[in-house]
């Protein structure tokens, strides 16, 4: 076992020297030895909770990491951080939540570090905003860490066909319809989220997963195992043990997520067409380690990545599918091979992504991953957007759809509510584009994700008929012509908020525009008369995230970030 040098670890100031006497009987009273206490402090901390299958299995495997690490020479510190599971969080208020929760799980973890001195992170996070929050709390920190997805569910089953929480999303739109009875309805939520685990089609926390590994944060191909898989237990141990050799190699996360990192972590989000949340996370990760990686960044490296995994739900596996076809490594090999990622970058295992990537082998006979030079599309399953209606970019998810140009008319709700009641009365036009704006990360507050309308959408038929445009966000699981993270917000006056029903909007995902079609000086006009709108959340974490919350197109960072920092925390 190796012997560690606290002289330079956080760990010191709490465990270290005669005027540490009261601390360490802080340690001794839990049980502690001393030769436990002289160990590096290493923080194993856990998004888990009982609020959806997502989190369920994080805390029992915080507590294997824990014997990794105790094995290798660390002192193991097990803590929680909260979630807002979005599939709960979802159609509702509670939806505002949501993105917020991800700056309060960045922002507990670096306090909970900082406050009792930790010399390492292992992370475990299972619902969509836990996984970039909690890598950016290790990109913020830069103490070595190590990010664990806790794996996705495996998928429902039901008159013979696969199912996630997607079909139950869409299933509310067939029974408003009148196209299915409550029969069919009920037997579909019942059967499609067989147990522990995320949702298991690329959808937010299956995005973010993948980044984990791509942008090597993650142990190599760990992060696709399902949930319930025993071999999520070897995952958890063995990086409880693998912390401890970046303690000794000193290698931080900010050493492993260059910009290069970060732009085949884009790659990886693009190839597999994944959740648009990824524009959004990337960017904020990016600020945490002082580098700029804005939407049009991760745009300009959508547009000309091939899309190669046939996942849902633009496609037609799961993740389950992946990991049997050999997981993100997998995706990532022939990527490396047709030039597309940057194969010295650094990661977690002390290798480059290029040699971890030569340890993987081609499968050939798998029907979920095909080869660059094949693929599904030629460029991203997510593609960015700019143009009169958007200035500052928006997003839109481009996997599985037949027609990459829309224009239509304008039908305009002023919130969520509004747009999912109109979408369920069938108060809408075939060839309308849906406007539901004020959703932003300001003017929401919390940017809501619009699953429960797009689903309903579908359920009804009119999925590909219709299209909608946001200053919210879309979930993971939405598909057919959705438009998010349009910036500026309606709340910043953003051409959003000057839209009047009938107005066309013509958008085009080959040429990646998105325009307003109407006149400037009539445009001007309405600028004039528009008033800021007030929000029913002026006090409580809401109104405190919507004071401080910056741009989208940037990451709706609610801090200035490395750029501006004047120490880091592991150097103290």
């Amino acid at each position: 076992m190796t012997t560690f040098d606290k002289s330079k670890l956080p760990s010191r100031y709490v465990s270290v020297g005669p005027e540490r006497a009261p601390h360490r009987s802080y340690y001794y009273a839990m049980g502690l030895t001393e030769e436990e206490i002289a160990r590096p402090f290493v923080g194993v901390v856990s998004a888990g909770n009982d609020s959806a299958p997502c989190n369920t299995t994080l805390d029992y495997q915080a507590d294997i990491a824990r014997k990794g690490v105790h094995a290798a020479g660390g002192l193991p510190r097990r803590f929680n951080t909260i979630t807002v599971t979005d599939g709960i969080a979802m159609g509702h208020q509670g939806m505002k939540s949501s993105l917020v929760s991800r700056e309060v799980i960045a922002d507990s973890v670096e306090l909970s570090v900082r406050g009792h001195c930790y010399d390492a992170i292992v992370g475990f996070a299972g619902c969509d905003k836990s996984l970039p929050g909690m890598m950016m709390a290790m990109l913020r920190l830069n103490v070595p860490s190590i990010f664990v997805y806790g794996g996705s569910i495996l998928p429902g089953r039901h008159e013979g066909r696969d199912l996630t929480v997607q079909d139950v999303f869409e299933v509310v739109g067939q029974y408003a319809a009148g196209k299915c009875p409550l029969s069919h309805l009920t037997a579909i939520e019942k059967a499609a989220c067989p147990g522990h685990g995320a949702c298991g089609g690329q959808y937010t926390a299956n995005t973010m997963a993948c980044v984990g590994e791509a942008i090597g944060l993650s142990l190599p191909n760990s992060n696709m195992v399902p949930a319930p898989y025993e071999t999520r237990d070897d995952i958890a141990e063995a990086a409880g043990r693998q912390i401890m050799k970046l303690i000794e190699l000193n290698l931080r996360p900010r050493d492993i997520c260059t910009r290069e990192a970060f732009e085949n972590a884009a790659r990886i989000v693009a190839a597999t067409g994944g959740s648009t949340n990824g524009a959004l996370h990337l960017p904020a990760m990016a600020s945490e380690a002082g580098i700029e990686f804005d939407l049009f960044d991760v745009a300009e490296i959508f547009k000309s990545t091939p899309y190669i995994a046939d996942l849902k739900p633009g496609g037609n596996y799961v993740a389950k599918d992946m990991y049997e076809a050999g997981g993100v490594y997998m995706v990532m090999k022939t990527l490396l091979a047709g030039g597309f990622l940057h194969g010295d970058c650094m990661t977690v295992t002390g290798k480059t992504l290029g040699e971890n990537i030569e340890e993987v082998t081609w499968k050939s006979d798998q029907k979920v991953i095909r080869e660059v030079s094949n693929p599904i599309t030629p460029t991203g399953g997510v593609v960015g957007l700019k143009g009169s209606l958007a200035p500052d970019g928006a997003i839109v998810k481009v996997a599985g759809l037949a027609s990459l140009v829309f224009e239509g008319p304008a039908r305009v709700f002023d919130c969520e509510e509004d747009a999912f009641a109109a979408v369920e009365n069938s108060q809408f036009e075939e060839g309308e584009v849906l406007v539901i704006r004020y959703e932003g990360p300001k003017g929401g507050p919390g940017m809501r994700e619009m699953l429960a309308t797009t689903a309903a959408l579908y359920g009804q038929g009119m999925g590909d008929k219709v299209a909608l445009i946001t200053d919210g966000r879309f979930s993971g699981a939405t598909r057919g012509f959705c438009v998010g993270h349009v910036g500026p917000e309606a709340s910043d006056c953003g051409p959003i908020a000057l839209i009047e029903n009938g107005d066309r909007i013509r958008m085009d995902a080959v040429e990646g525009t998105i325009d307003l079609l109407v006149e400037d000086d009539v445009l001007a006009e309405r600028r004039s008369r528009w008033q800021p709108r007030v929000n029913d959340y002026q006090s409580g974490a809401l109104w405190r995230y919507a004071q401080n919350v910056g741009p989208a197109s940037k990451g709706a960072c609610t801090h200035p970030g490395a750029r501006s920092e004047r120490h880091v925390f592991a150097d103290i």
